[in-house]
């Protein structure tokens, strides 16, 4: 678990640096020049120049990003992983689970042989009763 936290960790590093890198590097030329109408003494593909110490650094860094995608990938792909996953689930209750807008009923009361049944009570009203002083 540990570890893909450091390949990430990693992973970002080296897309910094490769940013970092290809902004560094200088361009070709102008858009004239991509599309032939560079200097007539290039090849086809415009001057081949030495491989600078960039160029070298563009293309570690363009193989570390790949490999770190693809390990990134592998590690996702065992499944989701959580960080409370070894912690136990807290017990079940055995409380039922109700409406908490609808009223509870009052416990009724077991009556003794030969009493009265009790009274409802009466619900109370919905709407407040109408003030006769104002």
């Amino acid at each position: 678990m540990i570890g893909y936290y450091i390949v990430s960790f990693l992973y970002v590093i080296v897309c910094l640096v490769l940013l970092l890198v290809i902004l560094l590097q200088q361009g070709k030329g102008d858009m004239g020049s991509a599309f032939g109408g560079g200097g007539s003494g290039t090849a086809a593909f415009g001057a081949r120049t030495g491989a600078t110490l960039l160029t070298k650094a563009t293309t570690v860094c363009a193989v570390l990003f790949m490999v770190g995608a693809l390990v990134l990938a592998i590690i996702g792909q065992r499944g989701p992983r959580s960080l409370v996953s070894g912690t136990p689930a807290p017990p079940a209750t055995t409380q039922q689970k109700t409406n908490p807008a609808a009223p509870t009923a009052p416990p009724q009361q077991a009556t003794p042989p030969g009493s009265p049944a009790p009274v409802p009570a009466s619900p109370a009203p919905q709407t407040p009763a109408p003030n006769p002083g104002k």
